[in-house]
């Protein structure tokens, strides 16, 4: 069952101080506007809005910070986008520089087109629920920490999934050492040279 913003961020800040609660990144991981996060961490209740105008804005930012951080023209773009919806290159700039709504089939488009989580929920949500999920996900590594020594040495060495064949047939600390012998003996060494 999903927690109500305010109590989410009671359980938060009760494990964290602020690097989970930075206004400028949770502004970017939901597409919201920094002012808008601020007031929400204060407890401030938002003016109302509509579906219509969050999607225009939520994708106008993702744009822009598409942009900044690719370093990308705003021509590459509109092309790239128009070419993934398969639309048309004004269409797609005005989608971009929320001018228009994106239909239901364009939304899934741009949803796998930025890589946002959430689905088109991302776009959709009113703020304060947008703001809960990302901030429901930082409270999870809290609460629900990792308990599975395998996940834990995979998510150290940053392996993406493996297939333990002869599950049970080992002790976890057993399995941990092994692990952590195999991922270090392919692992590079600070003064190994690159090849």
């Amino acid at each position: 069952m999903e927690l109500p913003l305010p109590e989410t961020l009671r359980r938060l800040r009760a494990h964290t101080e602020e690097p989970d609660l930075n206004p400028q990144e949770l502004a970017a991981e939901t597409a919201l506007p920094v002012d808008t996060v601020r007031a929400l961490l204060r407890g401030e209740t938002l003016p109302p809005d509509t579906v219509d105008q969050r999607v225009c804005w939520r994708v106008k930012t993702l744009a822009d910070a598409y942009l900044v951080q690719n370093e990308k023209r705003t021509g590459d773009l509109v092309a790239a986008v128009a070419e993934r919806l398969g639309i048309s290159e004004v269409w797609a700039r005005k989608l971009l520089k929320g001018e228009k709504v994106p239909s239901v089939t364009f939304l899934r488009g741009l949803v796998d087109f930025f890589e946002v989580d959430g689905g088109e929920a991302f776009f959709t949500a009113p703020a304060s629920e947008a703001l809960n999920r990302v901030l429901q996900n930082r409270l999870r590594k809290y609460e629900t920490p990792m308990a599975d020594p395998v996940q834990v040495l995979m998510e150290r060495y940053g392996v993406v999934a493996a297939d333990l064949r002869h599950h049970g047939s080992m002790t976890p600390e057993q399995l941990e050492t092994l692990l952590a012998g195999v991922i270090r003996s392919v692992m590079p060494t600070e003064g190994d040279a690159p090849r």
